[in-house]
């Protein structure tokens, strides 16, 4: 028998900034338990300062002004609402692009969509499970915008948002490992996230990513109309990739033949990212034609390699995380139905716009 646990859904309306102060006062203790976290991650490498990390964290600042106002007005608000210093909620939005700098990445996951001939009723189904450090902060967050987009936010510590809009776009995302000499001072994956989900046409998301999106991320997209597109990127490339057969899967390595270079993903994970993204592949094709929401809640327990599995445990052999949480989204229905905490362990609930 499995544990029942609702997130409370925060309810945040109207300018980016109104939304940003809701966002910051209902979330503030998640939102400083997320700095303080991040801070001590990146210390456990080596002896460095807050004022070394906010200064790095800045360098970013000119980009993303450039790239999306709104998310800075957003910030702002954010900043205001829980009481912190605004270069405290960019180095949260920074925290991928820090982690790789100071070589603290823990961030994996298994994603997965499908559509068409392969689920039932040919509904497009989309998901991913994300392993991250124990402890990580976890809200879910509706957002209303003055021209009346709506959107389901789950936001991991803080800045890390997977997102289902009122348009029929949905995303998921999962990080890979690109050399420390290959960084620049693109815009952070977080920022560009918020700007793509911000889109009511799947096609424009896909394009926020491919002008912008240099980063360490794979982005899928899926649209209500049965739309799957998926972005490989470093920081200097990308590489956009199309379903096989109605289905995509991904987990933590580069699918990309020419984005390969230096990828160091066995190095962290001892090769389990191949054997998630060929386990889950394996399950979906076994019922081709017949995925329902509740198979794929099943699969996202998998234990298949554990605890390196794609519902992971901890591995005190190799740490590298465990499953926090577990999405899954119908973008035609603008449901999302969320795991917090471990699939095998505990329910999936309901949520909706």
């Amino acid at each position: 028998m499995k544990d029942s646990r609702k997130l409370p859904v925060h309810e945040c309306s109207g300018t980016p900034y109104e939304i940003g102060k809701q966002y910051g006062v209902a979330c503030r203790n998640n939102i400083i338990k997320s700095i303080n976290e991040l801070i001590v991650n990146i210390g456990m490498v080596r002896k460095v300062s807050k004022a070394e990390i906010l200064a790095n964290a800045r360098k970013y600042l000119p980009s993303v002004e450039r790239f999306d106002p709104e998310l800075i007005e957003m910030m702002k608000g954010q900043a205001e609402g829980a009481g912190v210093p605004f270069d405290e909620i960019l180095m949260l939005m920074c925290r991928f692009e820090l982690g790789i700098y100071y070589q603290r990445v823990t961030c994996l996951c298994t994603s997965f969509a499908a559509t068409g001939k392969v689920t039932r009723g040919g509904k497009t189904i989309i998901g991913q499970n994300f392993d991250l450090n124990a402890g990580l902060s976890i809200d879910l967050v509706r957002k209303k915008y003055n021209d009346n987009l709506e959107q389901l936010s789950l936001v991991f510590g803080g800045a890390c948002e997977v997102l289902l809009n009122s348009a029929g776009v949905a995303m998921t995302l999962n990080v890979m490992l690109s050399p420390v000499k290959d960084q620049a001072l693109n815009v952070p994956c977080c920022c560009v996230i918020l700007r793509a989900m911000r889109q009511k046409r799947i096609g424009d998301a896909l394009g926020v990513v491919c002008a912008s999106g240099r980063s360490i991320l794979n982005y899928t997209f899926a649209s209500a109309e049965g739309d799957i597109i998926a972005i490989e990127t470093r920081p200097d490339d990308f590489n956009v990739l199309q379903p096989e057969a109605d289905m995509f899967v991904h987990s933590n390595h580069y699918l990309t033949e020419r984005l390969k270079r230096g990828d160091g993903t066995f190095g962290l994970m001892e090769g389990d990212s191949y054997i998630r993204v060929q386990r889950i592949k394996r399950l979906m094709e076994r019922h081709y034609g017949d995925l329902t929401v509740e198979l794929m809640m099943e699969f996202m327990a998998d234990h298949n390699n554990y605890p390196n599995s794609i519902c992971a445990h901890m591995n005190p052999q190799m740490p590298r995380g465990e499953t926090l949480a577990s999405v899954i989204m119908i973008p035609e229905d603008k449901v999302m139905y969320v795991a917090w905490g471990q699939p095998c362990r505990y329910e999936f609930e309901e949520y909706k716009l």
